[in-house]
């Protein structure tokens, strides 16, 4: 046993990770988890747009996952125009909600960031997909 406690000290001192970070948890979250599932951003939707039936994995959550603790909220659109139409529509009220393009998005990636929060809007054959990252 005391190999072993020895071990996970070892890697947990090599990784720079504490096992005190390895046991977070959603705990608390309840607040934060209401508030990115309130955020007006994912109700926002351009012209013609139309909301689809919330999906058990779009409903604001809290997930932990090797100390990670992340809280996610989405929405999911149909909808009948061009791409470029909803990216403009996004742009503009993103920009208007102080979120800011996401420097490290890649190419073709339509991510925002605003305080410790990710908005992505991913495409779909039929429409679109709005997700919301915020680490805890």
């Amino acid at each position: 046993m005391s190999r072993l406690l020895a071990g996970v000290l070892m890697a947990s001192a090599l990784t720079g990770c504490s096992l005190m970070e390895l046991a977070r948890d959603c705990e608390g979250t309840e607040t934060r988890v209401a508030e990115v599932g309130a955020l007006g951003i994912l109700d926002s939707r351009p012209d013609r747009a139309t909301a689809r039936q919330r999906s058990e994995e779009e409903a604001p959550q809290c997930y932990a996952d090797s100390g990670d603790v992340v809280v996610s909220a989405g929405r999911t659109y149909a909808f009948p125009g061009a791409r470029a139409e909803v990216a403009a529509h996004y742009r503009e009220a993103a920009r208007k909600d102080g979120w800011r393009p996401d420097p490290d998005a890649g190419p073709g990636e339509l991510i925002f960031a605003k305080a410790d929060m990710y908005l992505s809007v991913d495409f779909t054959r039929t429409g679109y997909g709005l997700t919301v990252l915020s680490f805890e």
